[in-house]
């Protein structure tokens, strides 16, 4: 008997289009289940119209997987494989418990086990943390160039789609946030108690939220027409007078009731010390929500975009957002919506019948109430709640899940396909406006006309370039079409 064959052997099946961070949990969980992880990839003809990469290259990104021990194809049912492999577990994704699994029988006959799992949420792949030691420092942002073959990307369609831009026309509704951060000097651990002391010792202030949403679509070249909520604080003068100078247009209504969010960052040596928020939670009132959908009936109608940036903080009430939607789409304005959910608070599927949403792993789980399902399973669901279009699940420095409903991929009625982005960035300084920066501009690249997977990189280069630097400053279009060039 070989070595090899002494080990607890485990089996994972399947076609594997694009290795995403969903596999690697799945991986890691099946090898912690015994001592050799073995992979059996389904081929073309196994895998059918399921099959979107060719076996050969499925075959490549599962073996060079560093979970998996040995990888290979198979051109029979799963059961033969394991009858024939006797594996001592197999495992397959939690979205299959409770359902007729072939494996089963086949597994009772020699005393083998199924198990069910698609891995932790939070996890670290060892793949990514090899990645930080062989990568350059030097020009941190690194385009993926099998995405760009996969999906047929040409750099010079890109750099034609961020130029026009400047022929957008659009609406951002949400709230206006103001960031401040706070650069500190350490002092010590104080003798009273187990506390750091630290001195203040420089200001900064950026437009943050939905404000910075307005102005990256302005620094991109888009005409933008902001509406938003603030208090009559010295905080809304200073938004006021920021997004004026971006060239943003627009309306802040005053609410007495609130103050304007202001959000404070303490920072020592580049790392953030403490964050305090001050804001206000509860909705805006009908009055004000009157005088919201006022100003907005006649910008509507002459907008090709309008996008939601909601970060919970009372600016969009459920009903408020389904008259400006209903106004939108009887316009055949493209919609797209992120929210941003603070604690358990917050659902992005109240946004229903968008085109676009940019939900973190997080914000999703939360809104679909599931924390067991794999990410491709998780953004399916998400997008039937929420009857979008297009779902761009983000996972921060793990990159994005793309997953697309789009007739024009496959034949099938109501058919999808998902793929993958890792993050561009592999410095990032402040990943504090990544999201915001997406959402942007892949919402400006879908009403520019590019397909999802274009609008996913353009979104993805954006936001590469904005946590590259610390603070909300507004991206600007030829930062996009220098790093594409």
């Amino acid at each position: 008997m070989s070595e090899s064959s002494k080990k607890k052997t485990v089996l994972v099946s399947g076609h594997f289009n694009v290795i995403h961070p969903g596999h690697l949990r799945l991986f890691r969980f099946a090898k912690e289940c015994g001592e050799r992880l073995v992979v059996a990839v389904e081929s073309d003809r196994v895998a059918g119209s399921a099959a979107h990469v060719p076996e050969q290259l499925r075959l490549e990104g599962v073996a060079s997987n560093s979970y998996v021990d040995e990888a290979f194809l198979i051109d029979s049912p799963v059961g033969d494989v394991i009858r024939q492999l006797r594996p001592n577990v197999v495992v397959k994704g939690k979205e299959h418990e409770g359902r007729n699994n072939e494996e089963t029988a086949v597994l009772s006959d020699y005393g083998g086990k199924l198990l069910f799992s698609s891995g932790e949420t939070v996890f670290s792949s060892l793949d990514l943390i090899r990645r930080e030691f062989t990568e350059s420092t030097t020009g941190a942002i690194r385009l993926p160039e099998d995405y760009i073959a996969r999906n047929g990307i040409r750099k010079e369609r890109l750099i034609q789609l961020c130029e026009s831009f400047k022929n957008l026309k659009m609406v951002v509704i949400g709230d206006l946030i103001i960031d401040e951060y706070i650069t500190c000097q350490p002092l010590g651990m104080s003798q009273e108690e187990p506390t750091i002391v630290v001195t203040p010792i420089s200001s900064v202030r950026f437009v943050g939220g939905a404000g910075i949403v307005a102005a990256h679509a302005a620094g991109l070249g888009a005409q933008v027409d902001f509406v938003s909520v603030s208090g009559i604080d010295a905080a809304r003068s200073f938004g006021i007078e920021k997004l004026s100078e971006f060239k943003v247009c627009g309306e802040i209504l005053k609410d007495s009731n609130r103050p304007t969010t202001l959000k404070q960052r303490y920072r020592s040596s580049g790392k953030s010390l403490l964050r305090v928020s001050h804001l206000h939670q509860g909705g805006i009132s009908p009055e004000l929500q009157q005088q919201m959908l006022a100003f907005l009936e006649p910008l509507i109608p002459n907008a090709d975009l309008l996008v939601f940036s909601d970060f919970n903080y009372g600016c969009l009430p459920k009903q408020l957002v389904e008259r400006v939607t209903a106004m939108a789409k009887s316009h055949d304005v493209l919609l797209a919506a992120d929210s941003q959910s603070s604690s358990q608070v917050g659902d992005i599927s109240r946004f229903t019948g968008m085109d676009l949403i940019t939900p973190t792993e997080r914000e999703a789980r939360i809104a679909v109430r599931n924390h067991e399902d794999g990410l491709v399973v998780l953004a399916e669901k998400l997008r039937k709640q929420a009857k979008a279009k297009n779902v761009l699940l983000k996972l921060g420095e793990e990159g994005l899940i793309i997953h697309s409903l789009s007739s024009a991929l496959t034949s099938a009625e109501n058919s999808f396909f998902t793929d993958r982005l890792p993050a561009f960035n592999s410095l990032p300084r402040d990943v504090t406006g990544a999201g915001d920066s997406l959402l942007v501009s892949s919402a400006m690249a879908m009403s520019a006309g590019a397909n999802i997977w274009e609008v996913a990189f353009i979104g993805s280069l954006a936001a590469a370039i904005q946590v590259g630097r610390v603070g909300n400053n507004p991206l600007q279009l030829k930062e996009l079409v220098r790093e594409l060039s």
